[in-house]
């Protein structure tokens, strides 16, 4: 039903959720761009507003040095006192120095200033001009000093090797002087770098409404070149941006190429509709610019919030659309919900569930009265099958459980076969063993009888060798007995004894002595002195160590290391000590894993029996321990046997 429903909501409000959407994205990219043209075309008023004041700073300069050059009180003045008067008329006019050339000392500067050029030839002239630190020393008011700015290293600049600019960027004017007797040039201008006054008055112009302006948003700046001499733009809060520089994109663009930049562009800390207009020198060099700009974060929120109304406006339609539509379809959705239940039961198990009356004559309660008519007959039908279904599980349980009885018999009969024929091979190997070993042990020990009975008082000399051929043949017997005890387990159980492992391994590394001896085996051991005793018979612990030494001397082939560790260790919360016997040869094969404990598993065909592995298992899990096989990381084989402690052991078997 909720997708009938929804395939109804989507198609009847379709066309507004996809068509709308394209509109108001149609809508909203047409009314940014003109948005941001609008912009554009305002930066690019505040430019040329700037533009013009600063040609009127120039075309101001010079017609005031031109008055002053004509005027009766310049020549009155040259006569009694010439620098009271140029002093007093620099600071009318808000000059930064002023200087009068006779015509014999203006020639020589005219060939190096063309300002200084059109003056001489009659006509006041006033252009940007580009001073040394030098030429600036030579005037009074240390204009070096204060043109001298430290460069900031600023994001997106392009790279440079200098620290300073000491340079400055002058209103450069002159005015001829043909006022008979004192012909020459007034020559005056005004510095640029840190003149605030003069860049708070661009700004104040040009932003004069606060739409753009307010609040700081508004910034211009002067760049010799492409380094902030004179700005507004701040880099902290009242600290300004002084010799930061423009980025590498606007530099080309503007002193490279010659282009006017409006656009968008990133200012000292944050992005800005900027406006850059290149600044030439009297010999046509591009040497700086001149920058308007307002922040552009709040037009960006502006068109942001917008877009956010018109789309919650949008979803507000949808919203109350949605409801008032389902509302109008109640009458379709109805029928179809009662239908949807009446199934949800049949599907539980209900087939006496039938739609009913729904009181309509249309297309959906002619497919309700069909619907009844149906589970009318698959009500019959399951009736039907039910019966069949009961006779038919009725005879499958009958013959389902004669296999069952017959499948039992036939797992027991092969579980005792498989068992005979272990058996039956285990005693005859078990027996012809006893038979061959106990022949030759009853030899040895007659024999040692005699020579105990020979030598008589002399035997002292040789009584440890015999006493250990004693020991050795009460051995054998025992691993007869244990050989015995692997092919009928259930007949032997021993409760054990305490055993202190490290004693028991220093015993059987003497015993098998013999067998290291034979090549270059080096035996290196790690006793944990803190190593817990375990429960187990000593003379089966002899026999798990024995085989596993030995076991390893043979993969070794006479040459290695035997590595024998004894430490304490925990499995899982049971205390107990832990036996690791590592050697240095091939290592287990590949896929082998812990078979090598299988009965009669042998990697060396010919020389053994592959009981030797199987029986350490057997007595090593009687003790409640574990014993496995691995191959070590560095190469060779790793046995680990694991006991638990003997206060615990009686609880582990």
């Amino acid at each position: 039903m909720a997708s009938v429903r929804l395939r109804l909501l989507v198609l009847a409000l379709l066309p507004l959720a996809v068509l709308m959407p394209f509109l108001l994205f149609l809508g909203m990219t047409r009314w940014t761009a003109d948005y941001d043209e609008v912009l554009i075309a305002n930066v690019e008023s505040d430019l040329r507003i700037a533009e013009q004041y600063l040609s009127q700073l120039m075309t101001g300069t010079a017609t005031g040095l031109r008055g002053v050059a004509e005027s009766r009180a310049f020549a009155e003045a040259m006569e009694i006192a010439p620098d009271a008067f140029l002093s007093a008329t620099r600071n009318r006019l808000s000059l930064d120095f002023l200087y009068f050339l006779p015509r014999e000392a203006a020639a020589p500067a005219a060939d190096r200033w063309p300002v200084i050029a059109h003056a001489l030839a009659g006509r006041p002239d006033s252009q940007i001009d580009i001073f040394p630190p030098g030429m600036l020393a030579a005037f009074s008011g240390q204009l070096d000093g204060l043109a001298r700015i430290g460069l900031i290293e600023t994001e997106a600049a392009v790279p440079t090797e200098r620290s300073v600019e000491d340079r400055g960027m002058v209103i450069h004017a002159a005015a001829p002087v043909t006022q008979a007797g004192r012909e020459g040039v007034l020559v005056g201008g005004i510095l640029l770098n840190r003149n605030l006054q003069f860049i708070d008055r661009v700004n104040a112009l040009v932003y004069l409404n606060a739409v753009t302006g307010g609040d700081r948003q508004g910034t211009a700046t002067l760049f010799l070149e492409d380094v902030r001499i004179s700005t507004n733009v701040r880099l902290f809060e009242d600290v300004r941006a002084l010799g930061t520089r423009v980025s590498a994109a606007v530099r080309s663009a503007v002193l490279d190429q010659g282009r006017t930049w409006l656009d968008r562009a990133f200012v000292v800390n944050d992005w800005y509709i900027s406006g850059y207009l290149p600044i030439t020198d009297s010999f046509g060099d591009r040497v700086g610019m001149l920058y308007v700009g307002f922040l552009e974060a709040p037009f960006t929120a502006a068109k942001r919030a917008a877009f956010l109304w018109m789309m919650a406006a949008f979803i507000g339609l949808l919203g109350l659309s949605a409801p008032v539509f389902l509302w109008l379809a109640k009458g379709i959705f109805a029928p179809l919900e009662r239908m949807t239940e009446t199934m949800k039961r049949v599907e539980d198990g209900d087939l006496s569930a039938r739609n009913g009356d729904l009181r309509s004559r249309d297309e959906i309660g002619q497919v309700a009265a069909h619907l009844d008519q149906l589970l009318d007959e698959v009500q019959d039908r399951d009736a039907r099958l039910r019966a069949w279904a009961d006779e038919l599980n009725l005879r499958v349980e009958e013959r389902t459980a004669e296999l069952r009885r017959a499948n039992q018999k036939l797992e027991e009969t092969f579980r005792q076969l498989v068992m005979s024929e272990k058996l039956a091979s285990i005693g005859e190997i078990t027996a012809g063993v006893a038979h061959e070993i106990n022949n030759p042990v009853a030899v040895i020990q007659g024999n040692v009888d005699v020579i105990r009975e020979t030598l008589g008082p002399n035997t002292r000399e040789i009584e440890m060798e015999l006493g250990l051929i004693d020991g050795q043949v009460t051995r054998i017997s025992a691993i007869v007995g244990k050989l015995l005890q692997f092919a009928r387990p259930g007949e032997f159980s021993g409760a054990g004894e305490t055993v202190d492992l490290a004693p028991v391994i220093e015993d059987c590394l003497l015993l098998v002595d013999h067998v290291l001896s034979r090549g270059e085996i080096d035996v290196v051991c790690d006793f944990d002195p803190w190593t817990p005793p375990v429960r187990i018979d000593r003379g089966e612990m002899q026999q798990v160590v024995v085989n596993l030494v030995v076991n390893a001397a043979q993969a070794m082939r006479g040459t290695g290391r035997l590595s024998i560790g004894l430490l304490p260790c925990s499995r899982d919360g049971v205390p107990g000590a832990e036996l690791v016997v590592r050697d240095t040869g091939p290592g287990l094969p590949g896929g082998m894993g812990n078979s090598v404990f299988d009965p009669f598993y042998t990697t060396k065909q010919g020389e053994g029996t592959g009981l030797g592995l199987s029986i350490s298992q057997t007595l090593v899990q009687r003790a409640g321990g574990i014993i496995t096989a691995a191959n070590a990381r560095g190469g060779g084989a790793e046995f680990r046997v694991w006991l638990p402690e003997a206060g615990d052991a009686a609880d582990a078997v």
